[in-house]
C-alpha cells in the first residue's frame, strides 16, 4: 500500500498489517560475509538487482584508503553505543548540528495547526502522526550532523508563527531539549541519542521524551517514534531504514495511533511504506491510515475489523514539498532556510548553530579547515570540562531545568529536562527594544562557553 489511488479492498487489510508485522524478523535482505577480506560486514542494496557484490561495495563516499583507515579505527567499536565514543572524521558530516536536525520537524507544523483545530478526536491524532512521519524524508540523508558542543544553541523563527529554541544541555551523556510554540500548540522534547555499532551499519535509537500540547482542548500527546538503521556506512551505498512501530498517545482521552513503518525487503519491496490505524481509548479501529514516509499519507474511516466503511474515500492529509534537485548534502528547501540566517531573530544568541566555524566551512566546501574547526571546538570543551571538574562545578542550562521525572522508552529511561520560560521572557525583552539594528553575521563569535577566557582559569 501507499499510493493514493490504491484503495484498500475487502479481504483483510487489517489482517495484512498483522501479518506484515509478524514476519519482519523474515524480510530478506542482500548480503556479503568476508567481503574483501572483512568478516562480519554486511552490503545491501536496497533496490535488489544483480549488480556483482564487490562492485556493490566499491560505490559510496568513500576512497578505498580511507575505507580501510575507518574500518581499522572503528572495528574495535562494534556493538557499542559510539554516540560519544570516539571522534569521527568531518568526511561523513553535513554542514548542520544535531540541534538543527531536531527542528526540522517543524517544517509542516501547519498539521499540528490542524489538529488543534480539528473537532474530531480521532482526525486530530491523524494530522499529529502525519507530523511525526513527515520528518522521515529528511531522515533518510545518510550525513551526520555535527555533535552539539555543550550550552550550544539553535534559535528560529519566521516559520508558521513559531518560536522554537533548542539546547545541548548535556555532554556525556549527549542530551539535547527543545521547546517550539505558536497559538496552537506547545512542542518539548529531551532527547538522548543511543547507538548500536554493527560493522557496517549503525542502528539508531530515539531514546528521548516527546510531547505535544494542542492548546484548543488541553489535549497531550505522547509519541514513541520507532529506531533508524543506517546501512553500508563504510562499504557501498550508504541508505536508512526505519522499521518498526510510532505510537502517538493520545494522554487526555486514552486513544492512540499505531502505525507500522515496513522494512525494506528483496528488490526494495516494502520500503518506505507505514500502514496503521487510529484507535479509540477502547482500541477499536476508527480510521486507517497508509502511505509512505517519502511521499504521502492518506486516511479512511474503517469498521470494527479495520475495513475501510462503504461509500468512503482515502483523503490525502500530508504530500511532501517539492525539494531541490540534485542537492549535495539532500536537503530539502526547508534544510537550507534552517541553515541560513532567514530563521534567525535578530540579535540572536552567540551560541547559536549557525555560527559553528567547523559548520561554516563545511558549507563552503573546505573539508580541511572543517576538520581543524570541529578539533579545536572538541578540545576547548575537554578543556572546560577540566576546569569545571577542578573547581567542583556543575554546568547549569540557560533556557531548560532539568526535573525529578524520569520516563521510561522502549529503549531505556531518561532524565526530563523541561522549558523554563526565560527564553520567551528574552525575546520579548530583544523584540520591544527600539534600538535593535541589522547584525552583520560574520561578526559573531561563536560562544557556547561556561568560562570566558581559559587562560585565566
Amino acid at each position: 500500500m501507499g499510493s493514493k489511488d490504491e484503495k484498500p479492498t475487502g479481504g483483510g487489510l487489517f489482517s495484512s498489517i498483522t501479518s506484515s508485522v509478524r514476519n519482519w524478523g523474515s524480510a530478506m535482505q542482500r548480503s556479503v560475509n568476508g567481503l574483501l577480506g572483512y568478516e562480519g560486514l554486511e552490503v545491501i542494496n536496497p533496490e535488489g538487482g544483480n549488480e556483482d557484490a564487490e562492485a556493490e561495495a566499491q560505490r559510496g563516499r568513500w576512497k578505498q584508503e580511507d575505507r580501510d583507515g575507518y574500518w581499522k579505527m572503528m572495528h574495535k567499536y562494534i556493538g557499542s553505543d559510539v554516540t560519544s565514543l570516539v571522534t569521527l572524521p568531518v568526511i561523513i558530516c553535513e554542514p548542520m548540528t544535531m540541534l538543527q536536525k531536531m527542528a526540522e520537524l517543524m517544517e509542516y507544523s501547519y498539521l499540528l495547526d490542524l489538529a488543534d483545530q480539528c473537532e474530531d478526536p480521532y482526525m486530530r491524532l491523524v494530522y499529529s502522526s502525519s507530523w511525526a512521519i513527515s520528518v522521515y524524508y529528511a531522515f533518510q540523508r545518510t550525513w551526520k550532523p555535527f555533535n552539539p558542543i555543550l550550552g550550544e544553541t539553535y534559535e528560529m523563527v519566521n516559520h508558521g508563527n513559531l518560536t522554537f529554541i533548542a539546547e545541548q544541555v548535556s555532554h556525556h551523556p549527549p542530551k539535547s531539549a527543545a521547546h517550539a510554540e505558536n497559538d496552537h500548540f506547545t512542542y518539548d522534547i529531551t532527547s538522548k541519542l543511543k547507538t548500536k555499532f554493527l560493522g557496517n551499519s549503525l542502528e539508531i535509537y530515539p531514546l528521548g521524551r516527546t510531547r505535544v500540547k494542542l492548546k484548543k482542548d488541553d489535549v497531550i500527546l505522547d509519541l514513541v517514534p520507532p529506531l533508524t538503521k543506517v546501512n553500508n556506512l563504510i562499504f557501498g551505498r550508504t541508505w536508512t531504514d526505519s522499521p518498526g512501530e510510532m505510537i502517538m498517545t493520545n494522554l487526555t482521552t486514552g486513544d492512540k495511533v499505531v502505525l507500522y513503518f515496513q522494512p525494506c525487503g528483496w528488490f526494495g519491496a516494502g520500503r518506505y511504506e507505514v500502514d496503521g490505524y487510529v484507535y479509540s481509548a477502547e482500541e477499536e479501529p476508527k480510521i486507517l491510515m497508509t502511505g509512505k514516509w517519502n511521499e504521502s499519507m492518506s486516511c479512511q474511516p474503517c469498521d470494527q475489523e479495520g475495513e475501510p466503511l462503504p461509500g468512503t474515500e482515502l483523503k490525502e492529509v500530508w504530500r511532501l514539498a517539492a525539494a531541490p534537485e540534485n542537492d549535495k548534502f539532500q536537503y530539502t528547501y526547508f534544510a537550507h532556510k534552517i541553515n541560513s540566517f532567514d530563521t534567525a531573530p535578530k540579535r540572536f544568541l552567540a551560541s547559536d548553530s549557525r555560527l559553528r566555524s567547523d559548520r561554516y566551512a563545511l558549507e563552503k566546501g573546505d573539508l580541511s579547515k572543517a576538520g581543524a574547526e570541529k578539533s579545536s571546538l572538541e578540545e576547548r570543551q575537554r578543556a572546560e570540562k577540566r576546569i569545571r571538574e577542578a573547581k567542583g562545578h556543575q554546568f547549569t542550562p540557560r533556557w531548560f531545568n532539568i526535573t525529578s521525572e524520569i520516563s521510561p522508552t522502549p529503549w531505556g529511561d531518561i532524565e526530563v529536562y523541561e522549558y523554563s520560560g526565560k527564553y520567551s521572557e528574552h525575546r520579548a525583552q530583544i523584540d520591544s527594544s527600539k534600538t535593535i539594528d541589522e547584525i552583520d553575521m560574520e561578526t559573531i563569535k561563536f560562544n557556547p562557553w561556561q568560562y570566558a577566557d581559559l587562560s585565566a582559569e
